[in-house]
């Protein structure tokens, strides 16, 4: 593990009943004064980039790098958003709870006075975006949407990498997705991989159109396509072979494919694709059935056989270090020091009597701010938890 970087390893154990309850009102405070200051969108705009949202974890007194901090922070912020009059709401969290945010949109979105459907939708292609369109060895476990009454919306969601233990979280911004299969992250923290099939890169567009002409020609076709692509990869030359194709190390390839699992078109979802007539990347994700070894199975013939290959960078953005923050109040694990419970509850108690005089707190809080702006914390604290 690197020092000095929050790798997002997983951890055992709970937060205690008391630093929960503590955690609770410091979150409530910083919701609070946030949208005070930039309204409901800042606050979506503020989770959705990821030195933020783990500056807000380290602040309330969670491990400064684990996975937790993810699921932790993500479930306090949806009990204090959930239960004031901001204008916003939060649906879904770690495991069985991601699997109620449809109902939970549902109902939210009504409250806001919102169409419910645009964003079940978008929750949708989302967790299929970070879980089948890019491919990095982690299963998506966490899915949490955010939804403002003027229709903004945000994503954290986090995947696992069973192997290593190890959590990579991905941030979304309605206001920065431009289309959802293109590039449309706020933000990706956690390790770098030495490569991730990303078929939704910048530079994979011409791989999404091929994609979506393979996907109308049915199950048996593309298994057949992927026992042309074996055959390349085992040194079979087709008829017509030409000269990019001595460029391609096509065994190299396909053991980047066995790393993420051997690819295997799904009948049933590659079926609905074909009689539905998809037209769109972002139509053919959207469809339950394809999944990510469709995806893989698309992404080899389209790179061995049609010599269309999607990106292999992995895109991640921040491997975070926020670490400065844990020094508000102390992390559950001890580092840098131990939670102390009569400084967290004199934070509290100063930052509510801030909040009664409105008129001065923002000047205040500016103030206190300038004092640490320019501080760093000693390298020698940094140990991983």
């Amino acid at each position: 593990m690197r020092v000095g970087v929050a790798e997002l390893p997983l951890h055992a154990g709970t937060v205690p009943r008391w630093l929960i309850d503590r955690m609770t009102g410091l979150a409530r405070a910083v919701v609070e004064l946030v949208v005070d200051e930039y309204g409901p969108r800042g606050l979506l705009e503020r989770i959705s980039d990821p030195v933020y949202f783990q500056a807000l974890n380290n602040l309330i007194g969670m491990d400064w790098d684990s996975s937790g901090s993810t699921t932790v922070t993500t479930a306090v912020l949806k009990a204090v958003v959930n239960s004031m009059d901001i204008g916003v709401r939060v649906a879904g969290g770690k495991g069985k709870k991601s699997l109620e945010t449809p109902a939970e949109l549902e109902k939210h979105a009504r409250e806001l006075g919102l169409d419910p459907a645009p964003y079940v939708r978008t929750s949708y292609l989302v967790a299929k975006v970070d879980s089948a369109g890019i491919q990095a060895g982690y299963q998506l476990y966490h899915h949490a949407f955010f939804v403002a009454e003027d229709g903004t919306w945000a994503v954290v969601q986090q995947g696992m990498k069973p192997e290593a233990k190890v959590a990579r979280r991905m941030h979304w911004f309605s206001e920065r997705v431009v289309d959802p299969v293109n590039e449309p992250h706020s933000g990706i923290s956690g390790v770098r991989e030495p490569f991730a099939l990303n078929t939704v890169a910048g530079e994979a567009s011409s791989f999404r159109k091929l994609a979506v002409d393979l996907a109308q020609e049915g199950a048996s076709r593309i298994e057949g396509y992927i026992r042309q692509a074996m055959a390349i990869a085992s040194g079979y030359k087709p008829l017509a072979f030409y000269k990019p194709y001595e460029n391609i190390d096509a065994k190299a390839v396909l053991e980047r494919y066995s790393r993420l699992g051997m690819p295997r078109p799904e009948r049933k979802g590659l079926d609905t694709a074909r009689e539905t007539g998809v037209k769109s990347y972002s139509e053919l994700l959207s469809i339950r059935g394809i999944g990510p070894s469709t995806v893989r199975a698309l992404a080899l013939v389209a790179e061995l056989v049609y010599e269309t290959p999607p990106s292999w960078r992995d895109p991640l953005t921040h491997p975070v270090d926020p670490f400065k923050f844990a020094y508000a109040v102390g992390g559950k694990d001890e580092v840098p020091f131990p939670v102390d419970k009569k400084t967290y509850d004199e934070l509290l108690s100063i930052l509510g009597k801030l909040l009664e005089r409105k008129i001065y707190s923002k000047w205040i809080l500016r103030q206190l701010a300038m004092l640490t702006k320019d501080w760093s914390p000693p390298p020698e604290d940094k140990k991983p938890t």
